[in-house]
């Protein structure tokens, strides 16, 4: 029977096996060198170092073995940084790494934190993938450090707490991509009348958002999104890609909340920040459609949109029925 990996505190004589843990984990990709005492003579007294810096530090022990780590500490005005999470091979896709995160955000909220940054190596793809399904998204320019393992570095951040709203720029919005289909997904499952059809396929979801922050990135489109304690939550598009004719408009696009976090209020500041940077856009008319009957309906009446006309049978429901589809437009 193979022992349970147990989560505590993370201690000073845990160095050797924490070195251990990295250097394994670095022995993955090519070109990392791992010079301790050169570069991270931390790692001697982890414990002490992160406690020194307001911080903390945790261990996952498994037969005597330390087998996964995290760290985080304060950096200024809210902000906590996510350091040294590794996970042995063993325990990947088990649970561990969202153990570990979780203490280390659980723990930065408490202590007043307001946002979450990582640091983590360009070459560490596989981090990558988990950090931005925990809502992660890229947010700035690479580092380089100059080490021996010729490090380049991505950073990632989120918020922590409340509803925050954010417009992604094209490297934000690419990480976002697992996380958007998520949503895409289950607001389309849930009855959402966005173009596609239930059950809508994971492929299917992550190819309309590729396709999209294409689009962001050429500056076709605006996207904007919404963290709920932490969570990707919601999403709205501006599409600027409009005729010759019609420099003055823009269009809105899939106003999506997901399901678990609704009744937030997350919709209307989706909109009121989408208002906003159709203004600093220049766009004067905003035009936009939805479902007869949908909850985004009395939404957008309670915000002043115009209705401009109905449209019987426009579209089809999940189970093959037909619905209509109500046009709105809107003077910024």
């Amino acid at each position: 029977m193979t022992a349970a990996a147990v989560l505590r505190a993370g201690r000073d004589d845990d160095a050797d096996g924490f070195i251990d843990l990295i250097g394994a984990c670095w022995a993955e990709y090519p070109g990392n060198i791992l010079d301790v005492d050169g570069e991270v003579p931390e790692l001697r007294a982890l414990a002490s170092y992160f406690a020194g810096k307001g911080g903390a530090l945790w261990a996952v022990e498994q037969a005597g073995r330390v087998v996964g780590m995290v760290g985080t500490r304060p950096l200024a005005d809210g902000e906590w940084e996510l350091c040294k999470m590794y996970a042995a091979p063993s325990l990947r896709g088990g649970g561990t790494g969202q153990l570990l995160i979780n203490s280390a955000e659980a723990f930065a909220r408490a202590h007043g934190g307001t946002r979450m940054v990582l640091w983590t190596d360009t070459r560490f793809d596989r981090a990558h993938r988990f950090y931005e399904k925990q809502s992660y998204v890229r947010a700035g320019p690479l580092r380089v450090l100059n080490d021996l393992s010729k490090s380049i570095e991505f950073i990632y951040a989120k918020p922590l707490r409340g509803v925050v709203i954010e417009r992604l720029d094209a490297a934000a919005a690419v990480s976002a991509v697992p996380r958007l289909a998520e949503i895409l997904r289950a607001c389309v499952d849930d009855g959402a009348s966005v173009s596609f059809l239930p059950p809508l396929a994971p492929e299917t979801a992550r190819g309309f958002w590729k396709r999209s922050t294409s689009a962001v990135a050429q500056g076709g489109k605006v996207l904007l999104v919404a963290w709920a304690d932490g969570v990707l939550a919601g999403t709205v598009m501006l599409d600027l890609a409009m005729p010759p004719n019609q420099p003055h408009r823009a269009d809105v696009q899939k106003l999506l909340v997901h399901p678990a976090a609704r009744r937030r209020g997350i919709a209307r500041l989706l909109m009121e920040r989408l208002e906003a940077e159709a203004r600093r856009e220049g766009r004067t008319l905003v035009v936009l459609d939805t479902k007869e009957g949908d909850g985004a309906e009395t939404l957008y009446r309670a915000m002043g949109w115009q209705e401009a006309g109905r449209v019987p049978d426009f579209a089809q429901n999940g189970d093959g029925t037909m619905c209509a589809t109500i046009f709105f437009w809107k003077r910024m």
